[in-house]
């Protein structure tokens, strides 16, 4: 029996027995990993509830001395963590080591902040008393984490709350279990403190977080995946008002206009589409190309996908595979919808043959409608398709016509061109002139159905906060 549910610093067996975590490259188990219950999951609130009452007191610096600690060994470990990563996610070994000192930026960034906590003193406008204002911890936080990002959606997490004061019950994506488990183990070397982190992967997501949402000690839920869980966790949320922050689906817009540097803006959608397999909130979903210059960026993106390496993290592969037999299927019937609807499939690269992973050809359509089904649902997998336009009002309605809102990009030859159609798109983020939107040190959230609350920057911080006032006597 494997001895996966971390609490109080133990590692203990699952109380519905075991998992297998499969590597998506050959479709095989790495190993089994235990399946937490609702006993699991109350005993993890048990813990971090009390845990709460002396992590609270902990003064802020030894709090951040604690997640330095854990940047410093996460970055002498990148190696082994990322080919961690790797073997359970799929995804290159290029893209598992950078996501590794991606993460670890989370510990250092909120390691700084969290000492900086903040308030305010003032006097009343009437006079006769003074304001103080204070911040203080929400209380126990359950964080909910997807496959596509193992270490750094627990660390966007874990790292701000425990600068805060909270403590923390973490359920990992069942796919990438593996990731969390070794952070708790780097967080444990740092001095963590029983109690402050506890684990509880489980191959039912629904009955872990549902017996935490239904937990009074619970005051905090943090959750990054799809609108429509999203949505049912924020119904859940309601009955008992819990405090939530939301990370969901994106449809982000890819725009080049007829003046963009065309190089710079191929590089930018290699690696806003095809970083990790396409397999990201924030990725590419469609490409608005200005009709004059379309088939260049056509021409040499093509290039670019065709000579990618598809095949296993090992073999220093560029692209994996993608997560499981069931994502290649949904990105085979959208390719399949795309080509029905008159799009031209105009660049693929090789995918590798007779074998048993999830592979699917990262590809470049072209001729897209902009009406068809692919530009509307989100991709999650390497297809490019480019619709092309020919007036700023005519793409800002395209990139605009969705019930998402999380990501966007432009590429323009004109700076304040660039600036004016960013902040006309109805996203959190807007990467101008460059493919990638994610820092520890900004904002990470989005508008409309891509979700509720920030992370990252001071907002990740005051996720995990209350705000208190004291209104003090104070005679004229």
């Amino acid at each position: 029996m494997s001895s996966d549910v971390f609490i109080n610093n133990a590692w203990l067996p699952g109380a519905d027995g075991e998992f297998d975590v499969v590597d998506p490259s050959t479709g095989e188990a790495i190993r089994a990993v235990s399946n937490g219950g609702v006993s699991d999951a109350t005993a993890a609130v048990d813990a971090a509830a009390t845990a709460l009452k002396s992590w609270r007191r902990v003064a802020p610096r030894e709090r951040g001395e604690i997640l330095r600690r854990t940047f410093e060994l996460m970055i002498r470990d990148r190696d082994e963590l990322g080919a961690l990563i790797a073997a359970e996610n799929g995804k290159s070994l290029t893209d598992a080591k950078g996501e590794v000192t991606y993460s670890a930026e989370f510990f250092r960034w909120f390691a700084e902040e969290g000492v900086r906590m903040g308030g305010d003193y003032g006097s009343a406008p009437a006079g006769g008393t003074r304001t103080l204002v204070t911040h203080h911890p929400v209380g126990v936080a359950a964080l909910v984490t997807p496959w596509n990002f193992p270490a750094a959606m627990a660390a966007r997490k874990i790292a701000p709350a425990l600068a805060a004061g909270c403590t923390v019950v973490l359920k990992p994506a069942s796919e990438t279990p593996l990731t969390a488990f070794a952070i708790a183990r780097l967080m444990v070397e740092a001095g963590l403190p029983e109690g402050v982190v506890n684990i509880v992967p489980s191959s039912s997501a629904g009955k872990i977080v549902g017996a935490w949402m239904e937990d009074a000690r619970v005051r905090k839920i943090s959750f990054t995946g799809s609108t429509a869980i999203g949505q049912v966790l924020l119904k859940q949320a309601a009955d008992r008002v819990v405090n939530s922050s939301m990370e969901l689906g994106g449809n982000a817009p890819f725009i080049v206009t007829e003046d963009a540097d065309i190089d710079a803006a191929v590089e930018g959608a290699m690696v806003a589409k095809f970083r990790g397999g396409g397999q990201a909130c924030t990725a590419a979903n469609r490409l608005y190309v200005h009709a004059d210059v379309a088939e260049e960026f056509t021409a040499k993106l093509g290039a670019k996908v065709e000579a990618l390496t598809v095949g296993p993290a090992a073999e220093g592969s560029d692209i994996g595979p993608l997560i499981n037999a069931k994502a290649v299927d949904s990105t085979h019937a959208l390719l399949a919808g795309a080509i029905e609807a008159g799009a031209r499939i105009a660049h693929q690269a090789p995918v590798p043959a007779d074998s048993k992973g999830f592979w699917f050809a990262p590809t470049v359509l072209s001729n897209v409608p902009a009406d068809a089904e692919i530009v509307h649902e989100e991709i999650f997998g390497p297809i490019a398709p480019i619709v092309t336009w020919t007036t700023d009002e005519e793409v800002i309605g395209y990139a605009n016509d969705t019930e998402m809102g999380l990501a966007a990009y432009v590429y323009a030859g004109e700076l304040q061109r660039g600036l004016r159609l960013g902040e006309a798109i109805e996203a959190g983020m807007v990467g101008v002139n460059r493919g990638l939107v994610s820092d520890p040190a900004a904002p990470f959230g989005g508008m409309k159905q891509s979700g509720i609350g920030r992370e990252g920057a001071r907002a990740g911080l005051e996720e995990f906060q209350e705000t208190q006032y004291l209104s003090v006597a104070w005679p004229d």
